[in-house]
Protein backbone atom coordinates (compact mmCIF):
# COMPACT_ATOMS: atom_id res chain seq x y z
CA UNK A 1 0.00 0.00 0.00
CA UNK A 2 1.09 3.75 -0.80
CA UNK A 3 3.32 5.31 2.29
CA UNK A 4 4.85 8.18 0.42
CA UNK A 5 2.87 10.77 -1.70
CA UNK A 6 4.73 13.38 -3.35
CA UNK A 7 2.64 16.32 -5.51
CA UNK A 8 3.04 19.92 -6.45
CA UNK A 9 0.50 22.53 -5.01
CA UNK A 10 -2.73 22.03 -7.06
CA UNK A 11 -3.16 17.98 -6.65
CA UNK A 12 -2.90 18.87 -2.43
CA UNK A 13 -5.63 21.65 -3.66
CA UNK A 14 -7.75 18.93 -5.32
CA UNK A 15 -7.34 16.28 -3.12
CA UNK A 16 -8.78 18.87 -0.18
CA UNK A 17 -12.09 18.81 -2.78
CA UNK A 18 -12.45 15.33 -2.75
CA UNK A 19 -15.84 14.95 -1.03
CA UNK A 20 -15.84 10.83 -0.74
CA UNK A 21 -13.79 9.95 2.20
CA UNK A 22 -10.41 7.77 0.87
CA UNK A 23 -8.45 4.85 3.15
CA UNK A 24 -5.21 6.93 3.47
CA UNK A 25 -4.26 4.89 6.95
CA UNK A 26 -1.34 3.73 5.21
CA UNK A 27 0.34 7.06 4.32
CA UNK A 28 3.04 8.10 6.14
CA UNK A 29 4.40 11.43 4.71
CA UNK A 30 3.50 13.47 1.64
CA UNK A 31 6.20 15.58 -0.37
CA UNK A 32 5.44 19.58 -1.66
CA UNK A 33 7.92 20.45 -4.65
CA UNK A 34 7.53 22.51 -7.85
CA UNK A 35 6.15 25.79 -6.73
CA UNK A 36 5.28 27.21 -3.40
CA UNK A 37 2.75 25.39 -1.44
CA UNK A 38 -0.18 27.80 -0.14
CA UNK A 39 0.29 27.73 3.50
CA UNK A 40 -3.31 27.79 4.26
CA UNK A 41 -3.57 24.19 1.94
CA UNK A 42 -0.73 23.08 4.25
CA UNK A 43 -2.57 23.38 7.03
CA UNK A 44 -5.92 22.53 5.78
CA UNK A 45 -4.41 19.29 4.17
CA UNK A 46 -2.70 18.37 7.38
CA UNK A 47 -5.42 18.51 9.78
CA UNK A 48 -7.76 16.79 7.86
CA UNK A 49 -5.72 14.01 6.35
CA UNK A 50 -3.21 13.86 9.80
CA UNK A 51 -0.12 13.23 7.42
CA UNK A 52 2.76 15.49 7.28
CA UNK A 53 3.90 17.49 4.04
CA UNK A 54 7.52 18.07 4.15
CA UNK A 55 8.24 20.94 1.58
CA UNK A 56 11.63 21.09 -0.31
CA UNK A 57 13.18 23.69 -2.88
CA UNK A 58 15.15 23.13 -6.00
CA UNK A 59 15.02 23.42 -9.74
CA UNK A 60 16.50 21.02 -12.88
CA UNK A 61 19.34 22.92 -12.23
CA UNK A 62 20.13 21.33 -8.68
CA UNK A 63 19.34 18.32 -9.84
CA UNK A 64 16.28 19.12 -8.38
CA UNK A 65 16.90 19.43 -4.28
CA UNK A 66 18.43 22.47 -2.71
CA UNK A 67 16.81 23.19 0.37
CA UNK A 68 14.23 20.16 2.20
CA UNK A 69 12.24 19.91 5.07
CA UNK A 70 12.82 16.67 7.48
CA UNK A 71 10.57 15.05 10.00
CA UNK A 72 12.84 15.04 12.60
CA UNK A 73 13.23 18.74 12.67
CA UNK A 74 10.60 21.38 13.55
CA UNK A 75 8.34 22.25 10.19
CA UNK A 76 7.41 26.23 9.87
CA UNK A 77 4.32 26.35 7.67
CA UNK A 78 5.91 28.40 4.16
CA UNK A 79 9.32 27.30 4.79
CA UNK A 80 10.92 24.61 1.86
CA UNK A 81 13.34 23.90 5.11
CA UNK A 82 17.42 23.96 4.79
CA UNK A 83 19.79 23.37 2.52
CA UNK A 84 20.67 19.32 2.12
CA UNK A 85 24.12 18.17 2.94
CA UNK A 86 26.73 19.13 0.86
CA UNK A 87 25.04 22.42 -0.51
CA UNK A 88 24.98 25.89 0.17
CA UNK A 89 22.11 28.76 -0.13
CA UNK A 90 22.42 32.18 0.28
CA UNK A 91 20.12 35.13 -0.12
CA UNK A 92 21.87 37.90 -1.66
CA UNK A 93 21.25 41.62 -3.20
CA UNK A 94 22.10 42.43 -7.23
CA UNK A 95 25.22 43.78 -6.24
CA UNK A 96 26.29 40.20 -4.40
CA UNK A 97 26.31 40.50 -0.73
CA UNK A 98 24.47 38.58 1.63
CA UNK A 99 21.74 39.52 3.28
CA UNK A 100 20.79 39.19 6.88
CA UNK A 101 18.62 37.01 8.22
CA UNK A 102 14.84 38.61 7.41
CA UNK A 103 15.86 40.17 4.53
CA UNK A 104 14.84 39.23 1.49
CA UNK A 105 16.83 39.05 -1.66
CA UNK A 106 17.74 36.16 -4.42
CA UNK A 107 18.60 32.84 -3.77
CA UNK A 108 22.02 31.42 -5.38
CA UNK A 109 23.03 27.74 -4.41
CA UNK A 110 26.14 25.97 -4.71
CA UNK A 111 27.41 22.44 -4.68
CA UNK A 112 27.96 19.06 -5.51
CA UNK A 113 23.86 19.32 -6.93
CA UNK A 114 24.59 22.66 -9.52
CA UNK A 115 24.75 21.97 -13.26
CA UNK A 116 27.68 22.30 -15.02
CA UNK A 117 26.44 24.30 -17.59
CA UNK A 118 23.62 24.75 -20.64
CA UNK A 119 24.23 22.23 -23.24
CA UNK A 120 25.44 24.67 -26.42
CA UNK A 121 24.56 27.75 -24.66
CA UNK A 122 27.91 29.13 -23.03
CA UNK A 123 26.40 32.66 -22.61
CA UNK A 124 23.04 31.58 -20.87
CA UNK A 125 25.47 29.34 -18.39
CA UNK A 126 27.74 32.42 -18.24
CA UNK A 127 24.94 34.63 -16.68
CA UNK A 128 23.62 31.89 -14.34
CA UNK A 129 26.90 30.21 -12.93
CA UNK A 130 29.03 32.66 -11.43
CA UNK A 131 31.74 31.60 -8.91
CA UNK A 132 30.60 28.23 -8.69
CA UNK A 133 27.19 29.78 -7.14
CA UNK A 134 23.75 29.10 -9.42
CA UNK A 135 21.96 32.27 -9.75
CA UNK A 136 18.05 30.74 -9.37
CA UNK A 137 16.26 34.46 -10.30
CA UNK A 138 14.14 33.02 -7.08
CA UNK A 139 13.69 35.83 -4.21
CA UNK A 140 13.61 34.33 -0.81
CA UNK A 141 14.86 34.68 3.10
CA UNK A 142 15.86 33.04 5.81
CA UNK A 143 14.55 33.34 9.52
CA UNK A 144 16.58 32.71 12.63
CA UNK A 145 16.21 28.91 13.01
CA UNK A 146 18.01 28.91 8.96
CA UNK A 147 14.36 27.81 7.46
CA UNK A 148 14.20 29.12 3.78
CA UNK A 149 10.97 30.89 2.52
CA UNK A 150 10.44 31.71 -1.05
CA UNK A 151 8.90 34.91 -1.96
CA UNK A 152 8.21 34.81 -5.57
CA UNK A 153 10.17 34.40 -8.56
CA UNK A 154 11.81 37.46 -9.76
CA UNK A 155 10.12 37.68 -12.70
CA UNK A 156 7.06 38.18 -11.36
CA UNK A 157 7.68 41.14 -9.85
CA UNK A 158 5.15 43.61 -10.23
CA UNK A 159 6.10 47.18 -9.50
CA UNK A 160 2.79 49.28 -9.31
CA UNK A 161 3.16 52.97 -9.20
CA UNK A 162 6.76 52.62 -7.52
CA UNK A 163 5.71 49.88 -4.86
CA UNK A 164 7.01 46.26 -5.33
CA UNK A 165 4.52 43.63 -5.04
CA UNK A 166 4.96 39.80 -5.04
CA UNK A 167 2.17 37.92 -6.70
CA UNK A 168 2.37 35.31 -3.78
CA UNK A 169 1.95 37.46 -0.88
CA UNK A 170 -1.84 38.21 -2.58
CA UNK A 171 -2.27 34.75 -3.60
CA UNK A 172 -1.75 33.18 0.36
CA UNK A 173 -4.15 36.32 1.38
CA UNK A 174 -6.97 34.95 -0.89
CA UNK A 175 -6.51 31.64 -0.23
CA UNK A 176 -8.01 32.22 3.22
CA UNK A 177 -11.22 32.93 1.94
CA UNK A 178 -13.46 30.85 2.54
CA UNK A 179 -15.23 29.91 -1.05
CA UNK A 180 -11.64 30.63 -2.81
CA UNK A 181 -10.07 26.80 -4.09
CA UNK A 182 -7.36 28.62 -6.50
CA UNK A 183 -5.85 31.62 -7.52
CA UNK A 184 -3.47 33.63 -9.73
CA UNK A 185 -1.72 36.93 -9.68
CA UNK A 186 -0.44 38.58 -12.04
CA UNK A 187 0.35 42.14 -13.53
CA UNK A 188 -1.08 44.18 -16.56
CA UNK A 189 0.00 47.05 -18.10
CA UNK A 190 -1.66 49.97 -16.81
CA UNK A 191 -1.54 53.67 -18.17
CA UNK A 192 -1.01 55.72 -14.77
CA UNK A 193 0.64 52.78 -12.52
CA UNK A 194 2.61 51.18 -14.98
CA UNK A 195 1.19 47.87 -13.98
CA UNK A 196 -1.61 46.82 -11.72
CA UNK A 197 -2.70 44.17 -9.80
CA UNK A 198 -4.93 41.40 -11.17
CA UNK A 199 -6.20 38.14 -9.90
CA UNK A 200 -7.78 35.16 -11.36
CA UNK A 201 -9.73 32.61 -9.28
CA UNK A 202 -11.06 29.25 -9.27
CA UNK A 203 -14.37 28.81 -6.48
CA UNK A 204 -14.57 26.12 -4.42
CA UNK A 205 -17.91 23.98 -5.90
CA UNK A 206 -20.49 24.57 -4.72
CA UNK A 207 -19.12 28.62 -3.18
CA UNK A 208 -20.78 31.31 -4.73
CA UNK A 209 -19.35 34.72 -4.84
CA UNK A 210 -19.23 38.09 -6.67
CA UNK A 211 -15.99 39.21 -8.46
CA UNK A 212 -16.65 42.66 -7.12
CA UNK A 213 -17.19 41.25 -3.30
CA UNK A 214 -13.52 39.48 -3.62
CA UNK A 215 -11.91 42.64 -4.60
CA UNK A 216 -13.86 44.80 -1.50
CA UNK A 217 -12.78 41.52 0.58
CA UNK A 218 -8.99 42.33 -0.93
CA UNK A 219 -9.11 45.86 -0.37
CA UNK A 220 -9.87 45.05 3.35
CA UNK A 221 -7.11 42.47 4.19
CA UNK A 222 -3.95 43.82 1.83
CA UNK A 223 -2.42 47.35 1.80
CA UNK A 224 -3.74 49.95 -0.46
CA UNK A 225 -0.87 49.62 -2.93
CA UNK A 226 -0.97 46.07 -3.01
CA UNK A 227 -5.31 44.87 -3.28
CA UNK A 228 -5.99 43.16 -6.87
CA UNK A 229 -8.16 46.30 -8.24
CA UNK A 230 -9.03 43.43 -11.10
CA UNK A 231 -10.50 40.37 -10.31
CA UNK A 232 -11.85 37.49 -12.66
CA UNK A 233 -13.35 34.50 -11.86
CA UNK A 234 -12.31 31.57 -13.51
CA UNK A 235 -13.47 28.05 -13.77
CA UNK A 236 -9.71 26.76 -14.44
CA UNK A 237 -6.75 28.04 -14.69
CA UNK A 238 -4.12 26.69 -17.29
CA UNK A 239 -1.70 24.19 -16.15
CA UNK A 240 1.05 22.51 -17.48
CA UNK A 241 2.05 18.98 -17.76
CA UNK A 242 3.22 18.55 -13.78
CA UNK A 243 -0.07 20.83 -12.58
CA UNK A 244 2.11 24.19 -12.62
CA UNK A 245 -0.28 27.10 -12.49
CA UNK A 246 1.25 29.39 -15.98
Amino acid sequence: RVTLFAGVPTMYIGLLHVEHNCDISSLRVAVSGGSSLPTEVFKTFEARFNVPILEGYGLSETSPIACFNHLDQERVPGSVGQPIQGVEVKVVDLDGPALAVGEEGEIIVRGHNVMKGYLDRPEVTESVLQSGWFHTGDVGRFDESGNLFIVDRMKDLIIRGGFNVYPREIEEVFMTHPAVAMVAVIGIPHQEYGEEIKAYVVLKPNQFVEADELQLWGREQLANFKYPRFVEIREQLPMSATGKIL
